[in-house]
């Protein structure tokens, strides 16, 4: 892409930098006559479109390749490599290739089934010999595979069934004794075993609840369009909920989560039929995204048809069991970049979702042209507010999309200046309506679906809590809901799809505000302002940016040199941001005197010390150059003790530097800065790893009553930390550990109701 950027004259990239939604027929109609005679853009276009430059293609031989290396890795025990080569050869296979007896796919099935077995992965185990037996069901070691798995699951009547199932069609009689052996011991199992624990599969539900709210979009001043209630709203109330009209996944998470509804992906991977790239979580997730329902060879019911009619049954019952059995929807969404072509693994992540709406444009226009469909999405853009290289890319990229998506999947899209000017809007919506799909990630060393036994040796590392960020969705509803830095509903994600609740209480016609990304607490006003211009585009002015709060204050500031004061120093950074907000706080409110803000602020007359270095409450000076210097030299030692806490090999004299750093940072930074914080977790980390369970407890106490004046005491960040503690208590047997659980379950019940479990498994183990 760059390649074509350099090229294009300078006079055209101005006109396109310049240029307002009203001119984008013209510039689309210069920038694509340009590119229709520059042979460079036609050999991008043949590595992007042609299956002979693609490496997203089927391989038979990269297959039998990454098979061998599956093969090697069983033979010398090395389970978990094995069972990465057998996924990746599957992958690579084509579907189609070789007769029922002798389908490669089936092969390897076959092969990761008993790996997985190895592995103790039961159920995974189970469902890739149904796979197996469903491309071929005169499998005998597939049926011999899965009556081991049922009886190791206790599932004693199918284990015999899939024993008796191998048993008839295996042709060797050292075949037939082996099963028959298995079927005895299955038979003794079954007599002295009653009841045998099975491992809970993921569950996509979305627990059945609906929301109760009335809503309705309205026109807001300064703001378009927005979401208010008809009605009053408690706390907790699941608001909204609505799928995704388009969704993609993040190119980092291709391999670790399902493609379709991007949920963690399981041991039993499965692969997209016709490329290499898309892995599922289960065969209905691989047809909802492509459309390809599994084809089952013709011989398939004669097999059957001549069973006796018990085994048939059940064979049939196997084989079109309910993975291979699901309702496709009318748009699938990878459909059209399923030709083994590159451009939609190459291309960024935006620009495939406005390929997958255009998708959808062609499936579902009847008569309507791609101006009134573009119309239709009632998504607003931000295309004038676009800075000139980025309007330039897309104009590349819109051009770059639609030849893409003629040559390599048929599509029928004329080329031309109205339709690449709607293809650079529906980017531009992209960029601003696009909400990313997150998965909270619990860093638990234990493995929660298996073991909620044992605490384990340092509970502070396994119950930290992380957002991941698996995907790109757009969410026609969802994105009328306006930004606030103070939220009062939460976004969160069941699956693919979006559900929104509500936080706080919010009045009859109450605006509900969600946060793009920033919050205050977690980065002062600046940054915020800063990030939403950049990535969305609008400069905001919610009431946590343009009215006077704590954590803003306090987030990054210094001491008062004066011990008796507890007021707050700002920097010059800061003062610039914040002291208009601070004037007019004075002149028109009156603080309350149990208010935090009291104590760091002048009551009578704060005007006069907005300055920087001089304290809010009293007014005394800090040079802030020496003081910035500690704080850098403290820094550096909290970092050393970061990377021995990674490491797990934290010595004394790092412990001591650090609790030394600490006292630095005290005496420089404000009690509520969130560098104090920061390392208070850092100290209780290491001191839970070195078995100083109530030093960790004391840390950690003393970081959550920071992020308490940063956030709201029932703010979800606060649920988090909560967690670490918690694990510390119950660890040690601490009888305020039960408080504190009920402290996270009403939080984590107001931002996820009766999903709380489901988003967040960790709360199982702390309720046990």
């Amino acid at each position: 892409m760059e390649t074509l950027k350099a090229a294009i004259p300078e006079g055209l990239k101005r006109m396109i930098g310049d240029s307002t939604v009203d001119d984008l027929r013209a510039t689309s109609s210069s920038l694509h006559s340009f590119f229709h005679h520059f042979e460079p853009f036609h050999q991008l276009l043949t590595e992007l479109v042609d299956p002979k430059h693609a490496l997203c293609g089927k391989s038979k031989d990269a297959a039998l390749e990454s098979k061998q290396l599956g093969n090697q890795c069983f033979s010398k025990g090395n389970y978990a490599n094995a069972l990465d080569f057998y996924t990746q050869a599957l992958r690579k296979a084509p579907f189609e290739d070789g007769d029922m007896e002798n389908n490669l796919v089936a092969t390897l099935y076959i092969n990761r089934a008993t790996v997985l077995h190895k592995m103790s992965l039961l159920t995974e185990c189970l469902r890739d010999c149904t796979r197996a037996l469903q491309m071929c069901p005169s499998n005998a070691k597939a049926w011999y595979r899965r009556g081991k798995a049922n009886a190791s699951l206790g599932n004693y009547k199918d284990a015999m069934c899939d024993l008796n199932m191998a048993k008839t069609v295996e042709s060797s009689l050292s075949g037939k004794r082996q099963i028959e052996s298995e079927e005895k011991n299955i038979f003794d199992q079954c007599k002295s075993t009653s009841t045998v624990r099975q491992r809970k599969e993921n569950t996509l539900t979305t627990v059945g609840e609906v929301p109760q709210v009335m809503l309705q979009c309205v026109n807001i001043p300064e703001k378009g369009r927005g979401m208010v209630s008809s009605n009053a709203i408690s706390p907790g109330s699941l608001a909204h909920s609505e799928e995704p009209y388009a969704v993609i996944i993040l190119k980092q998470c291709r391999d670790s989560h399902c493609h379709y509804c991007l949920n963690d992906l399981p041991a039993d991977k499965v692969p997209c039929r016709s490329c290499s790239v898309p892995l599922y979580c289960s065969q209905q997730c691989q047809t909802q995204a492509g459309g390809q329902v599994l084809r089952i060879f013709p011989e398939v019911h004669s097999i059957i048809e001549k069973l006796p009619s018990d085994l048939g049954e059940y064979a049939d019952k196997v084989i079109q069991g309910h993975d291979s059995k699901c309702e496709t929807q009318n748009i699938t969404e990878h459909k059209h970049e399923c030709r083994g072509v590159n451009w939609s693994a190459v291309l960024p992540s935006e620009v495939v979702l406005t390929g997958r709406i255009l998708a959808r444009f062609l499936l579902e226009r009847t008569s309507e042209n791609i101006t009134y469909f573009v119309e239709k999405l009632e998504l607003s853009h931000c295309y004038e507010r676009m800075l000139p290289e980025s309007k330039l890319d897309t104009h590349i990229y819109s051009i770059v999309l639609l030849y893409c998506l003629n040559r390599s999947c048929g599509a029928a899209l004329s080329i031309d200046e109205v339709t690449i000017s709607q293809v650079v809007i529906i980017i531009s919506q992209m960029k601003v309506n696009c909400m990313t799909v997150v998965r909270l990630k619990s860093k638990d060393a234990c493995g929660l679906s298996d073991q909620f036994g044992d605490f384990p040796s340092c509970p502070y590392l396994t119950s930290n809590v992380e957002q991941v960020r698996v995907g790109k969705a757009i969410y026609k509803a969802g994105s009328l809901f306006n930004h606030s830095c103070q939220p009062n509903v939460h976004a969160y994600f069941i699956s693919r799809n979006l559900c929104i609740r509500t936080t706080k209480a919010i009045p009859a016609e109450g605006h509900l505000e969600l946060s793009y990304g920033p919050q205050v607490g977690f980065w002062d006003c600046k940054d915020r302002l800063n990030f939403l211009k950049e990535e969305y585009m609008f400069q905001c002015q919610c009431t946590g940016c343009s009215e006077v709060n704590l954590s803003d204050i306090v987030l990054n500031a210094f001491c008062c040199v004066n011990s008796n004061c507890f007021g707050a120093v700002l920097d010059s950074r800061v003062v610039s941001c914040e002291k208009q907000k601070i004037k007019n706080f004075m002149r028109h409110l009156k603080i309350d005197k149990n208010d935090d803000i009291h104590k760091v602020l002048n009551q009578n007359d704060a005007s006069h010390h907005i300055q920087p270095g001089y304290c809010l409450k009293c007014g005394s000076y800090r040079d802030l150059v020496p003081s910035r210097a500690a704080v850098d030299k403290a820094l550096i030692f909290i970092k050393r003790l970061q990377d021995a806490i990674l490491s797990k090999e934290i010595l004394n004299t790092t412990i001591a530097d650090a609790l030394r750093s600490l006292r630095l940072l005290r005496s420089n930074l404000h009690a509520y800065n969130r560098l104090i914080a920061e390392a208070e977790d850092n100290l209780a980390q290491a001191f839970c790893l070195l078995g100083d369970f109530q030093l960790s407890m004391d840390h950690c106490k003393a970081s959550i009553k920071i992020l308490e004046k940063l956030y709201h005491p029932d703010d979800i960040v606060i649920a988090y930390e909560l967690v670490k503690l918690c694990s510390i208590q119950l660890s040690v047997g601490d009888g305020s550990a039960m408080d504190s659980i009920n402290r996270i379950g009403d939080i984590f019940s107001c931002y996820y109701g009766l999903h709380a479990d489901l988003v967040f498994p960790y709360l199982q183990y702390l309720r046990r």
